[in-house]
This record gives structure tokens, sequence and C-alpha cells, in this order.
């Protein structure tokens, strides 16, 4: 027969486990942690972002004017544009401007880079130097630019004419084809230190081992540099390259600094055109929807480094 002592001391059952929260299991999750932290700079990007693209895309169907409010006029605007020449030489101009200048920028970028990479004197030093024309602000550089392309007193036409290679100065500003070659180099020139100092940071992350183990079994400089470094950067190069696209497609400064998009609108890019439909001319809606055309490519290049990230996948080892 069991006494109250002992019944007292036998042990009481557990009690049932509460319910957590949804909240408390957010924040024990990992994934969950990151979601809230990210949460408040998604918020205020989300606002400042969402808005003004909102915005835009709205006036674009709009025939909204500076001082006065617009109604809804549909298609008008994109119709409008469609049959407007200085329209199309703008996204001319705008896909020769990116194409060329972005193919410039990444291989002058990816030698600058295998380069630096190597074991060389003062190298910390050299890669400090690179960097000075991406520091340097885009309306100085533009304005320094500005004068080595003056049609009297460029230092390049003096030169050339002091080597007895010329006769007069060249036009670099007032010619068509002259002015886009001259804006294209400026923003290569601008451009090179972000290719080349990201790529050098993907090319540190490679081990040496690889091109060492390449080299015993016999593999050329150009077989390494193809089959084992180029393969392992190009996750990288898709990340660049994606930035550096986006970057030169809405280049603005440079443009508008340096030509103003002449002579004769040979140098207008599709974000110079908007400006000067919009602000200057008083078309907010005409603007707007230029600046939504752009949104396409802009798409083109986010899938580019999503293709690029693929590719990363795979080699991981992932499906």
């Amino acid at each position: 027969m069991t006494g109250p002592d002992q019944a007292s001391s036998a042990p009481a059952q557990d009690d049932p486990p509460r319910r957590r929260g949804w909240f408390s299991r957010l924040s024990e999750s990992r994934n969950g942690l990151g979601f809230l932290f990210m949460l408040p700079a998604a918020a205020v990007l989300l606002f400042f972002l969402t808005y003004p693209l909102g915005l835009g895309v709205w006036l674009g169907f709009t025939d909204t004017r500076i001082g006065r409010e617009g109604v809804f006029v549909g298609l008008e605007n994109y119709a409008w544009l469609f049959d407007d020449p200085v329209f199309w030489l703008s996204v001319f101009n705008t896909m020769l401007y990116t194409v060329v200048a972005s193919v410039a920028k990444f291989g002058l970028g990816l030698w600058l880079a295998l380069i630096l990479n190597r074991h060389l004197p003062f190298k910390n030093f050299f890669r400090a130097v690179i960097l000075l024309p991406w520091v340097v602000p885009t309306v100085l550089s533009a304005m320094a630019f500005w004068w080595i392309f003056d049609s009297q007193f460029s230092i390049i036409s003096w030169s050339l004419m002091q080597m007895g290679l010329i006769d007069q100065p060249i036009n670099f500003l007032g010619d068509t084809w002259n002015a886009r070659w001259s804006v294209i180099a400026a923003n290569v020139w601008r451009g090179i230190p972000f290719v080349a100092i990201s790529l050098l940071a993907g090319l540190q992350t490679i081990p040496q081992s690889l091109n060492e183990a390449a080299a015993i079994d016999g593999a050329t400089p150009w077989q390494r540099f193809t089959k084992v470094t180029l393969p392992l950067l190009t996750p990288i190069i898709a990340v660049v390259m994606t930035f550096s696209v986006l970057f030169t497609f809405t280049d603005f400064q440079l443009i508008y600094v340096l030509t103003r998009g002449g002579p004769v609108n040979a140098t207008h890019l599709m974000a110079t055109l908007s400006f000067q439909r919009a602000i200057p001319g008083g078309q907010l809606g005409e603007g707007a929807a230029i600046a939504v055309a752009m949104i396409p490519f802009l798409l083109a290049a986010i899938l580019f480094s999503f293709f690029g990230l693929q590719r990363r996948r795979w080699q991981q080892g992932q499906d």
C-alpha cells in the first residue's frame, strides 16, 4: 500500500509543449533571421524605387507637361516615338555606345587584371593608381576630356601636328562620328578601373594549385587561361559586365557635359534625350515614355547576369 509521502514523491507528468508563434519560429530560422534583417532596407528601397518607377510608367501614358497635369492618352506617346527619327537615332547611339564601350572596358580591364595578378614590384601602388579614373567625379573628368577634345587647343591634335601626322586640328566634338568615338573613349577611360579591380578580386579566388597542376600536365599558358582561369572567372565576369552595361547604357553626366547630345543629335543617348524632352522641353509624358523604353534593354542585361550565375551553380555540382 502506497503512503501519501510515496505518492507525492512520484514524478509529475511533463506539461504539454506550448506552440511557438510564427515570429519565434521565423527569428530562430537562419533564413528567417536574414529576412528580418533585410526587411527595413527592402522597405526603404521599395518606397524610394517603386514609387518613382511607377510614376514614370504612368507619366508615359499621359500628355503631362511642366505646370499642367495631363490626361491619359494610352500608347499615343509610344506611337509618336515609333515614328520619331531622333528617338531611333538615340537608340542607335545608345546601342553603339554601350556595346563598343563595354567590350573595350572588358578587354582592357581583363588585361590589366591579369597583369596586376602577377608578382610585380609595387603592384599595390599600381592597383591604387588604377582606381583614380573611377574615383574622380564624372563631371570633373568630363570637363578634362572637354579640354582634351577641344577643336583648337586639343593636346591630342597638338601632339599629332608636332609629329607631322596631321596638318590641322581634329574636330573631335564637332563631327558626328568623331564625337561618337570621343565620348566612347572617355567612357572607356572611366570604366576600366571598375572592371579591372573586380576581375582582379575574382582572380584572387582561383587556387594557384589548379594552374600549377595544368602546367605539370603540359598545358600552355593560353590553355591554362582558357581551360582553367576563364571558366572559373565566368560568374564574376557575368556580374561585372552586367553592372558595366547598366552603367554605360544609363550614362548621362559624361554625355551631357561633353556634347549635350550634339552635334546634330549624333551623341544623344536615350537617357539624355529623355531628359531633354522632359525638363528643358517640358514634355514630361514624352520624356517618361523614352525612359520606360529603356527598361527592356536593362532587363536583357540582368538576364545576362542570371545565366552567368547559373553557370556558377553548374560548377558547384548543382542542377
